[in-house]
C-alpha cells in the first residue's frame, strides 16, 4: 500500500504535467481552435437555418412531405453536427500547425457523444432500445473514440469459462446477445412486413394466405438462427450432436409446445378453421377467430376480450364452428298466445311481420311459424328464420324479431299468454291456521 510520501510524489508529478500543459503554447492554440470551431459552427448553422428553405419553412403540402418534415425537425441538431465537423477540421489544423491536438480531439469526442445522445433521444422511441443505446451504445462509442476499444476487446476475450474443449468468453456472450437481438429484430420486422404483403393478396383464399405467412415466419427465423451461429463461429455440424438432446427435450419438457406447433400446422392444412370464423368452445365461450399463431390461436369476443386457445384444443376437443362452410344461420324466437286466439291467423301474421326485416333471408328456407305445443296457460308458437351472420356483437337479429312479433300481435289484438295461479281457501283455513 503506498504511503503518504509516495502519494505526494505522484501528485507533484501530475501537477507538474498539468502546469506544463497550461503553460505551453500548444495548449492555448488548441483552446483557441476549440472556441473558433464552436463559433464557426454557430454562425454557419444560423445562416443555413435562415437562408435554406428546407430548414427555414415548415412544410405543409409538398412532394416527399414525410422526408421534408423529418429534415425540418432536425433543425436543432444542425449546430451540434457542424460543431463536430469544425472540431475534426480544427484537430487536423492543430496537428499540422502546432504538432498537438489532444485537447481538440477530446472536445470533439465530447461533442460527438452529446450529438449521439440527442439523436438517440429524438429518433429511438422504443423504451428498451432507447435505454440500450444510451447506457450501452454511448459508453462504447466513447471508448472507441478515446482509442481504448482494442484493450477492452482483449480483456473481454480473456475473461472466460472453460470446461474441456468448450470455452465461453465474456466477449462471446456479448456478441451473442448483441447480434442475436439485432438479427431477431430484423427478422421480426421482415416477417411482419412479409406476412402483411401475403395477407393483402385477396385473390388467394384466407387459409392459403395464413399457411404461407406462417411458413415465411418459420423460414425467416430459421435463417436468423443459422446466421447467428455463423457469426458466433459455431460449427453447424454440431447440430447433429445436439439433435438427440433436442429430441429428448421435445419429448419431455417441450412436448406441449411441439404439440401446439404441429396442431397449428394441421389446422391450416386441413382448413377446419380460418380467420374470421365464429367459434364456440366446449366450455361455452365464443368469439371470432382473429389469429392462428405458432403456439395458440386468438378468439376475440364481442365484449372486448381476447381468449388465447392452445392449438392442441382444436385437435383434441370438440368445438362448434358456426361459419365453417356457410355464414348463414337459423334462429328461433318462441312466444305464447292465449287459447282464445284464432290459431289459424297467427302463422301468416308472424311470417309476414318477420319477413319485413331487412336482414332476414328467404333462402335456404323462408320464414316459418309453427305451433310447438299446447301448454298449461297458452299455445306455444315459434318463428324460425335465416340470417346472414351471428346474433351477437353488432347484430341483434333475435331482439329485432321479438319486437316485430310483439308489434304484430298487438296490432292484431292478440294477447300474449301469461301464467296465472289461483289460490283457493278451503274450510276457512289458511296456511297459518284458521281464519277468524
Amino acid at each position: 500500500m503506498p504511503n503518504l510520501d509516495t502519494i505526494k510524489i505522484q501528485a507533484q508529478h501530475y501537477l507538474d504535467i498539468l502546469i506544463g500543459w497550461l503553460s505551453s503554447p500548444q495548449f492555448y492554440a488548441q483552446v483557441i481552435a476549440i472556441v473558433a470551431a464552436i463559433l464557426i459552427g454557430r454562425i454557419v448553422a444560423k445562416q443555413v437555418l435562415a437562408k435554406i428553405f428546407l430548414f427555414s419553412i415548415d412544410p405543409t403540402e409538398c412532394k416527399f412531405l414525410r422526408y421534408r418534415k423529418l429534415l425540418y425537425s432536425c433543425r436543432d441538431l444542425l449546430w451540434p453536427a457542424l460543431v463536430v465537423a469544425a472540431l475534426m477540421a480544427a484537430a487536423a489544423v492543430c496537428d499540422a500547425g502546432v504538432g498537438s491536438s489532444w485537447l481538440v480531439r477530446l472536445a470533439g469526442t465530447v461533442a460527438t457523444i452529446s450529438l449521439l445522445h440527442s439523436v438517440i433521444k429524438r429518433f429511438i422511441q422504443n423504451p428498451i432500445a432507447n435505454a440500450a443505446a444510451r447506457w450501452i451504445g454511448l459508453p462504447l462509442a466513447a471508448i472507441y473514440m478515446f482509442g481504448y476499444m482494442p484493450q477492452l476487446i482483449a480483456w473481454l476475450d480473456s475473461t472466460a469459462l472453460q470446461a474441456g474443449n468448450i470455452r465461453i468468453s465474456a466477449l462471446a456472450i456479448i456478441k451473442a446477445c448483441g447480434f442475436g437481438a439485432m438479427f431477431f429484430a430484423i427478422g421480426r420486422m421482415s416477417s411482419n412486413a412479409g406476412q402483411k404483403v401475403i395477407r393483402d393478396q385477396q385473390s388467394v383464399d384466407i387459409q392459403t394466405r395464413e399457411l404461407a405467412a406462417k411458413a415465411l415466419e418459420f423460414s425467416i427465423f430459421a435463417i436468423v438462427l443459422v446466421l447467428l451461429m455463423n457469426v458466433l463461429g459455431l460449427d453447424l455440424t454440431t447440430l447433429a450432436v445436439f439433435g438427440g438432446a433436442l429430441g429428448v427435450g421435445l419429448g419431455f419438457g417441450l412436448q406441449q409446445i411441439a404439440s401446439n406447433f404441429i396442431s397449428g400446422i394441421i389446422i391450416l392444412l386441413e382448413r377446419s378453421l380460418k380467420v374470421g370464423d365464429y367459434i364456440e368452445l366446449e366450455d361455452g365461450r365464443t368469439g371470432i377467430l382473429r389469429d392462428i399463431n405458432m403456439r395458440s390461436s386468438t378468439l376475440s369476443t364481442f365484449d372486448g376480450k381476447d381468449i388465447m386457445v392452445p392449438n392442441e384444443r382444436f385437435i383434441t376437443t370438440r368445438f362448434v364452428n358456426w361459419t365453417h362452410a356457410d355464414p348463414r344461420q337459423r334462429y328461433e324466437v318462441p312466444f305464447v298466445v292465449t287459447y282464445e286466439t284464432d290459431m289459424h291467423k297467427v302463422p301468416k301474421l308472424i311470417e309476414k311481420a318477420v319477413s319485413s326485416h331487412k336482414t332476414v333471408l328467404q333462402e335456404p328456407e323462408p320464414v316459418s311459424c309453427e305451433i310447438k305445443k299446447f301448454g298449461d296457460f297458452g299455445v306455444h308458437f315459434a318463428v324460425k328464420f335465416w340470417v346472414n351472420g351471428i346474433d351477437d356483437g353488432p347484430n341483434n337479429f333475435t331482439s329485432d324479431v321479438h319486437f316485430l312479433v310483439w308489434d304484430a300481435l298487438q296490432k292484431a289484438g292478440i294477447k300474449m299468454a301469461t301464467p296465472l295461479h289461483q289460490v283457493a281457501l278451503l274450510g276457512g283455513e289458511t296456511l297459518f291456521g284458521k281464519t277468524k
